[in-house]
């Protein structure tokens, strides 16, 4: 079982990455817009006077007027048409009271003026920010950095048709324009970077649900940097493989076969997921299945179970196979058990679900003993001890030349009655 990895923007795109991201925080965009509100209706109240009053108060009507307006608009309309008009909103507003204080200007002090003049910018800043969407956070802080040193441009070359106000001095502006740019940087960076980690755990959370399909919890992740280490789990193992499949394409043709394998996979996926086990991977005609659930003697019996459930579902589907003049399919399973790693083995490109370890070796020499003995269901002598006296009549297969890494092999007949067993399970054996 193999999935391909995506790379943190593949399959979100960056407005859909902004809606995940502020579909919860809703409501607290609405409470930040009543606190940036409450601030310049304080400012409204006690400023000193370096601004018209008037202004304050166009202000403050405007910002609540578009606040109401893309609360009520949100519902019913594009949600990023609506986010781009309040931040050239927001932008306009910003510019107005910053131009609008260098134009009128004051006989007092400059530090008052200057602080409520520059506050909204740097609060509607912030707000776009947490929008999480770079190039409109980006394209706020142009728009009003952009205006804001217009100005100061044209006071620097004609000071004589300089459009500021009394006590408004080049040095105080220039400086709360570097503030803003400044700042417009640092919060632009912290949202790509928070983006950037958003998308990866959506991504990671995205792959670990398919994976969840596949892989129950508590499987071992393994990847290039920080991986976890594996460690060895006790499973009971299954192979199953059609016999003849070779034939069978030779007379059938590929495109009939195809078909037919197609057929034994989802009968033996149903089987397997019905008693617990996990698909690790489908190899040409072969299905490879491991269960990880209870202790051994728990797994070893799922197992059987499942070999059991398969050749049912098999011989069933042949019958109606024969009547309509298809040739019936035989499938070998074999069945061992044993220590092996089990991971999700993540390169970076793909990630794949693996099992490892001498037992799925052993695996692989009694599928093909018991191929080449023509059996319907085989075993390990390690397995079959495992099942009990309860278990299946088994008769054992003499070793052959060249089998010596192989392990005792008996032959299992699950429809003979259990008390059967025809040969001593308490012996030793190499695997």
């Amino acid at each position: 079982m193999t999935a391909h990895v995506r790379g943190p923007a593949q399959g979100l795109t960056r407005e859909t990455l902004a809606s995940v991201l502020t579909a919860g925080n809703r409501r607290r965009m609405v409470a930040l817009r009543l606190v940036i509100f409450l601030l310049l209706l304080v400012a409204a109240q006690i400023h000193d006077g370096s601004l018209h009053a008037g202004s304050h108060w166009f202000i403050l009507g405007g910002y609540a007027a578009s606040s109401v307006w893309l609360v009520l608009a949100e519902r019913h309309q594009n949600g990023r048409r609506l986010s781009w008009i309040s931040t050239l909103l927001d932008a306009a507003l910003a510019i107005y009271v910053v131009i609008e204080h260098m134009m009128a200007g004051s006989d007092e002090a400059v530090d008052a003026g200057d602080m409520v003049s520059r506050l909204p910018a740097f609060l509607l800043l912030l707000q776009t920010g947490l929008s999480l969407r770079i190039v409109q956070t980006a394209v706020f802080a142009g728009l009003v950095a952009s205006a804001w040193g217009l100005v100061l441009v044209a006071g620097i070359l004609r000071p004589d048709l300089a459009p500021f106000g009394p006590a408004v001095t080049l040095n105080h502006q220039i400086f709360g324009l570097l503030a803003f740019v400044v700042a417009s940087l640092f919060v632009v960076d912290g949202v790509a970077r928070l983006r950037r980690a958003v998308g990866e755990a959506l991504r990671l959370e995205q792959e670990r649900a398919r994976l969840a399909r596949f892989v129950p919890a508590g499987i071992d992740l393994v990847t290039p940097d920080g991986h976890t280490p594996l460690r060895f789990r006790h499973a009971a193992l299954l192979a199953l493989d059609i016999r003849g499949f070779s034939t069978l394409t030779r007379s059938w043709g590929g495109g009939a076969v195809a078909g037919w394998l197609l057929e034994i996979r989802a009968t033996a996926h149903a089987a397997i997921s019905g008693q617990g086990g996990i698909v690790d991977k489908y190899v040409g005609d072969g299905v490879l299945a491991l269960f990880l659930d209870g202790p051994p003697a728990a797994q070893a019996r799922a197992a059987l179970a499942c070999a059991g459930e398969i050749r049912r579902r098999v011989a069933a589907n042949n019958r109606d196979r024969v009547r309509n003049g298809l040739p019936a399919l035989d499938v070998t399973a074999a069945l061992h058990t044993g220590e092996v790693l089990v991971g999700v083995f993540d390169d970076g490109h793909r990630a794949e679900f693996t099992v490892l370890g001498p037992a799925m070796n052993a695996l692989a020499r009694i599928e093909r003993r018991a191929k080449h003995e023509n059996l319907d269901l085989a075993a390990s002598k390690r397995f079959a001890r495992l099942l009990g006296p309860g278990g299946p009549p088994a008769r054992r297969l003499p070793r052959r030349a060249g089998e010596e890494d192989c392990p005792d092999v008996v032959a299992l007949d699950p429809g003979d009655p259990p008390q059967a067993a025809a040969v001593p399970l308490d012996q030793t054996c190499p695997s």
